[in-house]
């Protein structure tokens, strides 16, 4: 049984994740921005739950406070995000930025990606002036899950596309399969023969190549740096 941490957890993809693994057993603690975004206030397949809107950086770091009383988690899945924009940099590579600076390293780290990262610029002064676009800001969160592959020794590190899905973000029209949305995140999280082992780009359980940028580690550094310096918290 494993402590597992979903961020985002409160409709779609993160509270199918959530789910799926309180099902399997393991002590699952679910992120939410608030209160009235919990689903099912009595349930209690949660261990627990913490709360924070990510696209305010105070917020992170209180959800980082919150989550921290847990001690080391087995996994965490960096599941929430946004398309909104100017929101999408923040929720989607800052806040899980500073929520794994923040925290203790767990076991396994996966963040979600999309195949629009494909899309995404390596100009990093988007960042700092709040003008990233999704595509942005998914190339941005998988370059840094393959950084932390290769720098955390001891952290499994992936990143999952989990295809166009029809949530409310991926809208009702979207033509990937629903179920298998969320079924990679739970495997990486909790099974124990996974090829490779860290710093896989994954659709579906199969290991796809990533924008050729989340690769290099010349970007890896100019990312991690800029947001060291965005944030003002260091990466250890």
């Amino acid at each position: 049984m494993a402590l597992i941490l979903v961020t985002g957890a409160s409709t779609g993809l993160g509270y199918d994740t959530a789910n799926a693994l309180a099902d399997g057993g393991h002590d699952v603690v679910i992120h939410v921005r608030n209160r009235a975004r919990l689903t099912g206030a009595d349930d209690t397949r949660w261990k627990d739950v913490v709360f924070g809107d990510l696209a305010d950086l105070d917020e992170v770091h209180d959800v980082a406070r919150q989550a921290r009383r847990f001690g080391r988690f087995d996994a965490v899945i960096h599941n929430a995000g946004t398309m909104r924009s100017p929101e999408a940099g923040t929720v989607n590579t800052v806040a899980p930025y500073l929520l794994t600076a923040l925290m203790d390293r767990p076991g396994r780290l996966i963040y979600l990606s999309s195949s629009m990262h494909r899309g995404g610029s390596t100009d990093l002064r988007r960042l700092a002036t709040g003008t990233a676009s999704y595509s942005d800001s998914k190339l941005w969160v998988t370059t840094l899950a393959l950084a932390l592959a290769s720098r955390w020794e001891g952290t499994s590190t992936h990143a999952v596309d989990p295809g166009w899905v029809p949530t409310r973000m991926g809208g009702a029209g979207a033509p990937d399969d629903l179920a298998a949305g969320h079924q990679t995140q739970v495997w990486l999280a909790t099974h124990h023969d996974v090829t490779p082992a860290t710093g896989g780009y994954w659709y579906h359980r199969q290991v796809q190549t990533p924008h050729p940028a989340s690769q290099d580690e010349d970007f890896q550094a100019r990312l991690i740096h800029a947001l060291e310096s965005h944030t003002g918290v260091p990466l250890a």
